[in-house]
């Protein structure tokens, strides 16, 4: 009967450098770095510290640079400013993007006008 070895891919030295080097500075050029370092490719450095608990995914940001919003976080945002379930505004995540954001805003900017209002009500 034979023993099965356990192939390590990292060493405890490596898992130990990795981690602390990536807490450090999480970015894509540390996980490049490290992956030249460990002779290993970036996935498989993502992955190692993926399972060590210390792996942030990037935020995606737009091309102007704003975080990246779908078009079925903004229908639900629509429907949440209106008080009705999403299920009514079914269909309405088809509408182009940039008419969804304009949708939202207005509704948050007139939102925002009703609370000053009230709040200048004495007694509201």
């Amino acid at each position: 009967m034979t023993t099965a070895t356990k192939i390590v891919n990292y060493t405890q030295e490596q898992t130990a450098l990795a981690k602390s080097a990536y807490v450090e500075s999480p970015t894509k050029e540390t996980v490049a770095k490290l992956a030249e370092l460990f002779g290993k490719t970036a996935k498989s450095v993502i992955a190692k510290l993926s399972r060590e608990g210390v792996y942030v995914k990037a935020v995606r940001v737009s091309k102007a640079g704003g975080v990246v919003v779908s078009k079925d976080a903004l229908v639900t945002n629509i429907a949440h400013l209106m008080g009705v379930n999403e299920e009514k505004l079914d269909g309405l995540e088809a509408a182009p993007k940039a008419s969804l954001i304009l949708i939202a805003n207005a509704m948050l900017w007139q939102q925002s006008v009703i609370d000053t209002a009230k709040r200048d009500v004495p007694g509201a």
